[in-house]
């Protein structure tokens, strides 16, 4: 990732306006351990995913998080757990919250199995907390190393023993070999393993069918598939369950040591009792990009997120006095989203009627006139079209003008993860990363539609402002 080279290692969150923010009840850090891989592509959610449906088909509660900015492995992950998604993102919540959110994510659960980002020590170029190596310090969670074996044998111990003992910080308890080719190959791994003293927890054969179906962004989201998930699922938890020893992983779980955390910060609530205030939220399958820390943000408000899917639904819900469209992939859908009229012109109304409305990048593709071609909402002035250039990155992010986030001037820390542009580009945030700066997206006093997403995990600030900008306007919204 590219990320800005002005933040700072550990700079404090959660620093809204006073009154405006405030923290659950403490949590506690119970049973937890660490999937990371040695680089991007080793099966680390192969693992992860068939972790935890395996753990569940055997009885046991277990939860998940994903480190970093990602939103569709917890996707996966929350499929093959039922519980909501989770992210643990140091960069963007900071190093203070992880805790925190990982207590959250947890709650409930008897142990939780979070995910990696890239291999174990790939984090932000400016030198702030935020590998998985990083979070898993920070949990005081033991790690589980996923190696691709496929094209070694003795190599492999040289591999792991490096990765065990480069960062004293972490501890690398176990490994999982991934694509091992047949008995003989797994035998000839174990015993160049064997004196490191790592215990091989399992080895996955190599399998087409526990291949998830990739796209530009990653993995497809589990909204857009789900039969076809919930099968490899099935299949991916027989296999995990008959290779890898699950009682060794709870073991390994159980052995970190239980801790109490202070509580998440979420907004304060901005509803006076005995009002409703309700949002719309982009849903179906062209918007899964939504932090669940945010739905949890906007319920501590005070604010009912109310799901609509811009592909089916001919309007808005009556009464919602806000809409909150994240990201997903509206090129994919394109033709569906710009196919229902009825609702394009009704958003196209709300919004310059003056519905407080919070639009991330899939979200502000949409609320432009077109992409690619395609005649969508027009409440942007701009056009998207989809590219073959990568957008990635952490970026600290200045607003010059006021929106229902905040006023100008408010600090935001997000991420960009796009292959698409708009023009104009338009100016309502500035952006910093280490290739300098530069202008984001639209504002009003209404409206903020940028590419950045953010993660109120540790700064509820924004989601604060857009509360109380929701309240503000219910009795106009409610109206029609």
């Amino acid at each position: 990732m590219d990320e800005p080279s002005s933040a700072t290692a550990g700079s404090p969150v959660g620093a809204g306006a006073p009154g405006t923010t405030v923290r659950t009840a403490p949590g506690r850090l119970g049973p937890r351990l660490v999937v990371a891989g040695t680089h991007s592509g080793v099966g680390k959610t192969t693992v992860a995913t068939g972790l935890l449906a395996a753990l569940r088909r055997a009885g046991h509660r277990p939860a998940a998080a994903k480190v970093g900015p990602d939103f569709i492995d917890p996707g996966y992950h929350a499929l093959a757990c039922g519980r909501p998604p989770r992210n643990l993102d140091a960069w963007m919540c900071g190093a203070e919250a992880v805790a925190p959110l990982a207590a959250r994510a947890g709650a409930g659960a008897d142990l939780l199995v979070v995910e990696g980002v890239m291999g174990l020590f790939d984090g932000s170029a400016d030198g702030a907390a935020s590998s998985t190596a990083d979070v898993a310090h920070l949990l005081d969670a033991p790690v589980v190393l996923v190696v691709d074996a496929k094209a070694m044998s003795g190599s492999v111990a040289a591999l792991v023993a490096g990765y065990a003992g480069f960062d004293r910080r972490i501890r690398v308890a176990g490994v999982v070999l991934n694509r091992v080719g047949s008995d003989g190959h797994e035998t000839l791994l174990r015993e160049a393993l064997a004196p490191l003293g790592l215990p091989v927890l399992g080895a996955l054969r190599t399998d087409d069918r526990l291949t998830w179906r990739d796209r530009h962004l990653g993995l497809v989201p589990v909204a857009e598939q789900p039969e076809a998930v919930a099968a490899a699922l099935d299949r991916l938890a027989a296999a995990v369950g008959e290779r890898v020893d699950l009682d060794a992983v709870v073991r390994l779980a159980r052995s970190a040591p239980a801790a109490s955390t202070a509580g998440v910060a979420v907004p304060a609530p901005a509803v006076p009792p005995g009002r409703t205030v309700a949002v719309a939220v982009a849903a179906g399958a062209a918007f899964t990009f939504t932090y669940a820390d945010t739905l949890d943000a906007l319920a501590a408000a005070g604010v009912e997120a109310v799901p609509v899917d811009p592909a089916r639904d001919p309007a808005l819900p009556d009464g919602v006095a806000g809409l909150v469209a994240g990201g997903g992939f509206p090129e994919v859908h394109a033709a569906d989203l710009a196919a229902n009229g009825p609702l394009l012109a009704d958003v196209r109304a709300r919004v310059a009627a003056g519905l407080p409305t919070w639009a991330e990048c899939g979200g502000l593709l949409w609320l432009c006139r077109t992409l690619d071609g395609a005649p969508l909402v027009g409440a942007v002035p701009a056009d998207a079209r989809m590219t073959d250039r990568l957008t990635l990155g952490y970026r600290t992010a200045t607003s010059a003008a006021p929106s229902p986030l905040g006023p100008a001037g408010a600090a935001l820390r997000g991420h960009e993860f796009r292959y698409s542009t708009v023009e104009p580009a338009g100016d309502a945030l500035r952006l910093t990363s280490r290739w300098g700066e530069r202008g984001d997206g639209f504002a009003t006093p209404t409206l903020l539609a940028t590419y950045l997403h953010v993660h109120p995990g540790g700064d509820p600030s924004p989601v604060a402002a857009f509360a109380r900008a929701c309240a503000a306007a219910a009795p106009v919204a409610s109206g029609g």
